[in-house]
């Protein structure tokens, strides 16, 4: 029978009593899209799959997203490896930075599924901000800043040759490839307050960092906004902290929550592989 645990912080829960390994009745997975979509971010411990298991779990929640700028593994071109050698020297891959999945994608993915297969003793540690709830809490004042506005989204940062993953010494470090590219110059705009496409529930969608500017703001005034809207949108009160072990299968709503990757591990490894989920 499957058990639904919450994890009592402001999102998160720990599903148990489903082996992940076998295919899946239609009527389990819809209660696991039930619970994802409750709980915005969802835990399945002592799951010892394959990667086809992983790629089969991904597909009933929608299509393969698109992974533009990091090398997927061998012979399985939806699943890239989000891993750091014990000896590593180069930055922590996301390391506290606070984003949502490919928001600069003009059909950003949906959610995002992430297998440990190495995890250190210490650190490595995922924090979720739930993004409903720092809307619903948020000040008047604020919010009357962002309704009707639009976000100007971009790769630019990251991933064009000039980004942090681009051509450069740092990134050289990395155990991780990337596909660095003039592409992630491109911007695409979103809304800033969006209604969840299945629960219809409105939310802060993306932060500083992938959003580049607002639609209708000098830059200077955009980045003072985005920087406020930062401060709210992470405080501690939104946050759900997840800590990791080998085996285990977390699912999050990129269209609910914010996360960033926390480092503290140097001298261990770290391997976890990595599929976004479409839109249906």
């Amino acid at each position: 029978m499957i058990k639904i645990e919450p994890s009592g912080q402001s999102c998160g829960a720990t599903i148990t009593g489903v082996n992940l390994a076998e295919p899946l009745a239609h009527e389990t997975v819809e209660q696991l899209r039930a619970a994802w979509l409750e709980h915005h971010v969802v835990a399945f411990p002592d799951q010892p799959m394959t990667t086809q298991d992983l790629e089969r779990f991904t597909q009933y929640f929608g299509p393969f997203g698109h992974d533009p700028f990091i090398q997927a593994i061998e012979g399985h071109p939806h699943v890239i490896a989000v891993q750091r050698a014990a000896d590593e020297t180069g930055p922590v891959f996301a390391g506290n930075v606070w984003h949502t999945d490919w928001s600069f994608q003009a059909k950003p993915p949906a959610g995002t599924c992430l297998f440990s297969i190495t995890i250190p003793p210490c650190g490595g540690d995922t924090v979720f901000t739930n993004q409903h709830m720092a809307l619903e809490q948020m000040p008047d004042e604020l919010r009357k800043k962002l309704e009707g506005k639009f976000a100007v989204h971009s790769a630019r940062h990251g991933y064009s040759k000039q980004g942090a993953y681009g051509d450069n010494e740092e990134a050289e470090k990395m155990s991780m490839t990337f596909h660095p590219s003039d592409e992630a110059n491109a911007e695409q705009r979103h809304s800033i307050i969006k209604a969840h496409p299945e629960t219809g529930r409105l939310g802060i969608f993306g932060c500083f960092g992938y959003i580049i500017g607002i639609e209708g703001l000098e830059d200077d005034h955009a980045v003072e906004l985005l920087l406020e809207l930062h401060a709210w949108q992470t405080r501690v009160e939104f946050q759900y902290r997840h800590q990791w072990q080998e085996n285990m299968l977390v699912m999050w709503d990129n269209r609910s929550l914010l996360h960033a990757a926390e480092g503290g591990y140097d001298g261990y490894a770290r391997l976890l592989h990595r599929t976004t989920i479409g839109e249906r």
